[in-house]
C-alpha cells in the first residue's frame, strides 16, 4: 500500500514556473514507477510524465517535452514535476500514481494522489 499527496501547485501567470511534489506518505515507491497525469475541466485525464524505478528512463506528452521534467529523489521517498513555461492550456488539476511499470496508461498505476490544482492566466 502506497498513500501519495501531490503539492505545490496555485496560480500563476503564463511563462512562470512550478515544481510539483508527490510524498509517499506511507509506503516506499522506491521500486515503483511514478506517473503524473492531469485532468482539465470537461477533459479525460491525460498523461503527463512517468519516471521508472529501474533505470529513471523517463517519458513525456508531447506537448510538455523541453518544458516540463520529472525527476525522483528515492531518500525524500518523492517525486517531482518541474514546470517551466508554463500556458494556460497547462491548467488542470494534477496527480501522481505509482505502479509496477511505467505507462501512459492510467489503468497501469494502482495508487493515487488526490490531486493539486494548477492554474495557469494568459
Amino acid at each position: 500500500q502506497v498513500d501519495l499527496v501531490e503539492s505545490g501547485g496555485g496560480l500563476v501567470q503564463a511563462g512562470d514556473s512550478l515544481r510539483l511534489s508527490c510524498a509517499a506518505s506511507e509506503g516506499s515507491f522506491s521500486r515503483y514507477a511514478v506517473g503524473w497525469f492531469r485532468q482539465a475541466p470537461g477533459k479525460e485525464r491525460e498523461f503527463v510524465a512517468t519516471i521508472s524505478w529501474k533505470d529513471d528512463s523517463r517519458d513525456y506528452l508531447d506537448s510538455v517535452k523541453g518544458r516540463f521534467t520529472i525527476s525522483r529523489d528515492n531518500s525524500e521517498n518523492a517525486v517531482y514535476l518541474q514546470m517551466n513555461s508554463l500556458k494556460p492550456e497547462d491548467t488542470a488539476v494534477y496527480y501522481c500514481a505509482a505502479g509496477p511499470r511505467s505507462s501512459r496508461w492510467s489503468y497501469q498505476y494502482a495508487y493515487w494522489g488526490q490531486g493539486t490544482q494548477v492554474a495557469v492566466s494568459s
